[in-house]
C-alpha cells in the first residue's frame, strides 16, 4: 500500500515513521521552503524523529496526491487553503486521514466537514485521534488511541492497516463527538498550564471533572454523543495534555502567564476562538473555554479568570 503524509511537522514526521516501520511505501511531503523539510532532507532527523531511507521525500503536492491513502497532518487553520491547493490538483477520490485536532476559528467548523466540502464526490474522510507524544511512541512506549469515520468500510480498513503492538486503535462511533472532544482537550490542556504557573496545580482534579462535562454538554448539543467526551478523544487524552511535560497546549498556557515565548504551535489558542462561537450558536455555557479565552485574548488577568472561574455559583447538573 502507498501512503503519503502531508505536514512534516513532529507529528507529521512521526506518522512517516510509525507507516514505515509498520513496512508501507510512505512518502513524507513538505513545501520546499520549510526548515523542517531541508532539515530531513539533509539530515533525515528533526531531532525527534529519525526517518529511513525508505521514506520518500517529496515537495511535489501532486506526487504525493498519487498514493492510495493521503493522510494530513498540518495546523488546522491552514487545512481550508490546504484542500485547495490539493483541489487545483484535480486528484481523484481519496482516503483522507486528518489526524490533527482543531475546529475552524472562523465558521466552528470540524476538519472532517473542512475536507469533504472541499473536495469532490466520493472522497472519504476519517480521523486519527488520541494520547500520545512523539518522544514516547519511538521509545516503544505503547498507547491507545482512536479512528472514526462517517464511511464504515474506510474505518475498519484503517484501524486493521495501522494496528500493532505500539498503537492500538479503536473504532470510534461518534465522529461529531470525538472531534469536537479532541479539539477541546487542547483548550483544558492551556487551562492546565495556566494552574501550573500560578501554582494552583492541586485544581487540576477540579478541572478535568469539570472540564469533562461541559464538553459533553457541547457536543451533545451539536447532535453528538455525550458519552464520547469520557472517551480517549477527551477525557483519555488527559494525561497526556493536562499533566504531561510534553504536551505543547499545556506548557503554552504555563508561558503564556509567565510571559515567556513559546514557539511550538499550541492548537488550543484557536480552538479555544471556535470554541467561543460554538458556545453561542448552540447556547452551552463552557466556562473553562471562557475562561481561557479571556486570559488569551481579552487581556483578563490569569489568576483573576481562575478566581472568577472556580468560584462561580453553585449548580446542580
Amino acid at each position: 500500500m502507498d501512503i503519503s503524509v502531508i505536514g512534516c511537522g513532529r507529528w507529521g514526521a512521526f506518522l512517516a515513521w510509525y507507516l514505515d516501520r509498520l513496512s508501507y511505501r510512505v512518502t513524507l511531503y513538505g513545501r520546499s521552503d520549510s526548515k523542517r523539510f531541508q532539515a530531513f532532507l539533509s539530515e533525515r532527523t528533526n531531532g525527534l524523529t529519525t526517518l529511513s531511507q525508505r521514506v520518500r521525500l517529496t515537495s511535489d503536492l501532486n506526487e504525493a496526491l498519487a498514493a492510495e491513502i493521503v493522510l494530513i497532518s498540518v495546523n488546522a487553520q491552514g487545512l481550508r487553503a490546504l484542500m485547495g491547493e490539493i483541489a487545483a490538483q484535480t486528484p481523484k477520490e481519496k482516503l483522507y486521514v486528518l489526524c490533527m485536532k482543531g475546529l475552524e476559528t472562523g465558521s466552528g467548523k470540524r476538519l472532517s466537514e473542512i475536507v469533504l466540502e472541499s473536495s469532490p464526490k466520493g472522497t472519504r474522510a476519517a480521523v486519527w485521534l488520541g494520547p500520545g507524544h512523539v518522544q514516547e511512541f519511538t521509545s516503544g512506549v505503547p498507547n491507545c488511541m482512536v479512528i472514526d469515520s462517517a464511511d464504515e468500510n474506510a474505518k475498519s480498513m484503517l484501524v486493521d492497516a495501522f494496528s500493532s503492538d505500539l498503537i492500538r486503535f479503536y473504532y470510534g462511533r461518534d465522529l461529531i463527538g470525538n472531534e469536537v472532544g479532541a479539539a477541546a482537550k487542547n483548550v483544558i490542556g492551556i487551562a492546565a498550564g495556566i494552574l501550573d504557573a500560578l501554582s494552583l496545580s492541586s485544581l487540576k482534579g477540579a478541572l478535568c471533572s469539570r472540564g469533562t462535562r461541559e464538553v459533553a454538554r457541547l457536543i451533545e448539543a451539536m447532535g453528538g454523543d455525550p458519552f464520547s467526551a469520557y472517551g480517549l478523544c477527551h477525557l483519555g487524552d488527559y494525561a497526556a495534555t493536562v499533566f504531561s511535560p510534553l504536551s505543547h497546549n499545556r506548557r503554552f498556557g504555563e508561558a503564556f502567564v509567565k510571559a515567556e515565548a513559546y514557539g511550538e504551535l499550541a492548537e488550543g489558542a484557536d480552538t479555544a476562538k471556535a470554541l467561543r462561537l460554538l458556545s453561542r450558536k448552540h447556547r452551552v455555557e463552557l466556562p473553562i473555554c471562557d475562561a481561557v479565552y479571556d486570559t488569551l485574548f481579552e487581556g483578563v488577568e490569569a489568576r483573576h479568570a481562575v478566581e472568577r472561574l472556580f468560584g462561580r455559583r453553585q449548580k446542580t447538573e
